[in-house]
């Protein structure tokens, strides 16, 4: 009569201990999903800044049809398309976050850059104005101010400008942007001001060194400014001021600028050897 009541035991036990195997594994199973959450968070984030732009979008394009409903891999493959300078599928992978149930302010922004980014100011400027005004960023009204430029609205350009460059630590490429839209104006010495300064945040800053020396010689001031500068890019910004000297009719200042950027580069200066080449033809003929 014990065998029924050992049976029921062993039954029990035996129901038991599957219960428990299931729900370890479950919980295992639970385990390794995070870890794969985790993992995957790991490699969108390497996808974004080290990983060679191509293969970024690849694998956001793969990853975001695999799972079409979410977002961050559709936020993915848009910023890779900018990495990968690739901004008319930029716009279009952006259009389709917009569109998202989850989108944020922040998606319009990046919509509205990838738009400038390919040359639709019109759509840029429509994009911005969808974008409530508490939503307050320093690429907001970095944008804000480079539609302002386009459309030759300077009040409201130098408004933005100056919005955006005290919003950050280091408004280097804000102020620069400033004064190359004060260079197109024909406002030399403001252009300058703004260069230099945006040089005391970010002295390696190539593109604010060069617009410097096109503000100085556009104002005829055919020397360098004293700044930090490679020997290299010192040859460079002679070539530069040696162009613009010859643009605005000064062919003897340009021809001697280009002769100290010839000597003054370590290597050969194809380019400023071209340009002297092409003087001297230009003068014989």
């Amino acid at each position: 009569m014990r065998h029924p009541i050992l049976i029921s035991l062993c039954l029990a036990g035996v129901f038991g201990l599957s219960a428990c195997e299931k729900s370890g594994e479950n919980a295992v199973n639970r385990t390794m999903k995070d870890l794969n959450v985790i993992d995957e968070s790991n490699l969108s984030d390497i996808m974004l800044t080290v990983a060679d732009p191509g293969e970024a979008v690849n694998y956001f394009r793969k990853a975001s049809t695999d799972n079409p409903d979410r977002i961050d891999l559709q936020r993915g493959l848009a910023k890779s398309l900018i990495r990968a300078k690739r901004p008319a599928e930029a716009v279009t992978a952006w259009a389709k976050v917009v569109a998202h149930k989850e989108k944020t302010n922040e998606d319009r922004v990046e919509l509205a850059d990838a738009l400038i980014r390919s040359g639709d100011w019109k759509k840029a400027k429509t994009t911005l104005n969808r974008v409530p005004p508490t939503h307050e960023t320093l690429k907001r009204y970095r944008l804000e101010a480079m539609v302002a430029d386009s459309n030759k609205d300077w009040k409201k350009a130098d408004s933005f400008y100056e919005t955006a460059s005290g919003m950050t630590t280091n408004p280097s490429s804000v102020l620069n942007n400033w004064g190359y839209s004060k260079l197109t104006r024909g406002h030399y010495k403001e252009a300058e001001r703004l260069f230099t300064e945006a040089l005391t945040y970010n002295k390696d800053m190539f593109t604010a060194k060069n617009n410097l020396v096109l503000a100085r010689g556009a104002q005829r001031l055919y020397t360098l400014p004293v700044i930090q500068m490679s020997q290299v890019e010192r040859a460079q910004l002679l070539h530069t001021l040696a162009l613009t000297a010859i643009k605005q009719g000064d062919v003897t200042t340009g021809k001697g600028l280009l002769k100290d950027a010839i000597d003054t580069h370590p290597q050969h200066f194809e380019a400023a050897v071209r340009s002297l080449k092409a003087l001297e033809n230009n003068v014989t003929n």
